[in-house]
């Protein structure tokens, strides 16, 4: 049995360090640095959630190529059940981001592949039905399935599931209407500041953080190095995260998602879920990619567990 499926996207991030922010065209531009690791929203949140100690599942889609099978390998090998990972009959290959860090902000450029062609009939929604709790990340990036994601969501919820949604970015810049639909069975809401702005249409985070509180019970807006706030109705929380040394900030956000919710299935207060969620993304930036950090549990203990107590915080519970 999993406590959580994770519906969504799976592919290979292929990080290249040291480019300049402006690239030129017919010119041979050298990198200084690179890093090949496991990438997609939905994937960095299913490995880093199931290595902070919740059973997960996976339900996705990749091509038969090389770049397919090193990802459900990685997966895999944190401890995710990757079953229900389906291989398509299509020459579609699996899919891949670029991605050109720079001091503040990063370009990333994506593949869809087979993260396209994932749709409704895919899905085992015994599998899903299953779990305690479902997350979908990248709403935007499943074409053939995002049609049908309110069904999935209305499902989940009508057996028992709590529920939680990441949208990432939208490559159309639309930020379809669509997404109200899937809102009204979400339990938690984890845009960031940007996200949020563009899927409420205002320029004012707190305007933004507002409508969607008006939507959804829990809303959780992520700033980067800002102080990320979660609010449930008239109550709200701000907390700024743990300085660190950061190596990129890849994946970040999905770590945080991974770090709320496991606090929050585990029944903490929303103002502890937000700490340790700031705590998990933290410790996620100061190695390459999204996982990396999270490849030694030993190391990744003993640092949330040190940061819980710099906060004043009692009763870590984050299992041995």
């Amino acid at each position: 049995m999993i406590e959580v499926c994770v519906v969504g996207e799976l592919n290979l991030d292929l990080i290249l360090y040291g480019l300049p922010r402006d690239l030129p065209l017919d010119r041979e531009l050298l990198a200084s640095g690179l890093a090949f690791t496991l990438g997609s929203s939905s994937a960095i949140f299913a490995h880093n959630l199931c290595v902070l100690g919740t059973q997960v599942g996976l339900i996705s889609k990749i091509g038969g190529d090389p770049l397919g099978k090193i990802a459900v390998e990685r997966l895999s090998a944190a401890g995710v059940d990757t079953s229900h990972v389906k291989q398509g009959v299509s020459k579609t290959y699996t899919g891949l981001t670029v991605v050109l860090p720079h001091a503040q902000d990063r370009h990333m450029l994506t593949y869809p592949g087979t993260m396209f062609e994932m749709q409704y009939s895919d899905i085992d929604m015994d599998y899903v039905r299953g779990a305690r709790h479902l997350h979908l990340g990248s709403f935007f990036l499943h074409r053939a399935l995002r049609p049908r994601i309110p069904d999935l969501f209305r499902q989940a919820k009508e057996a028992g599931l709590t529920t939680s949604l990441d949208t990432n970015d939208d490559p159309e810049d639309l930020w379809g209407k669509d997404l109200e639909a899937v809102l009204k069975y979400v339990d938690v809401f984890l845009p960031n500041e940007r996200e949020a702005k563009k899927i409420t249409r205002t320029t004012d985070p707190s305007q933004a953080i507002d409508r969607l509180a008006e939507l959804v019970k829990v809303v959780v807006m992520k700033r980067g190095s800002g102080s990320a706030i979660c609010r449930a109705g008239d109550e709200h929380w701000s907390l700024a995260p743990p300085s660190v040394n950061i190596a990129d900030d890849v994946g970040a956000g999905d770590t945080f998602d991974a770090g709320f919710i496991y606090s929050f299935l585990r029944g903490r207060s929303l103002e502890d879920c937000l700490a340790f969620a700031n705590i998990a993304a933290a410790y996620s930036v100061t190695k390459e990619g999204g996982t990396e950090a999270f490849r030694d549990r030993t190391e990744l203990l003993g640092f949330m567990r040190r940061q819980w107590a710099l906060m004043g915080r009692e009763t870590f519970f984050m299992n041995e």
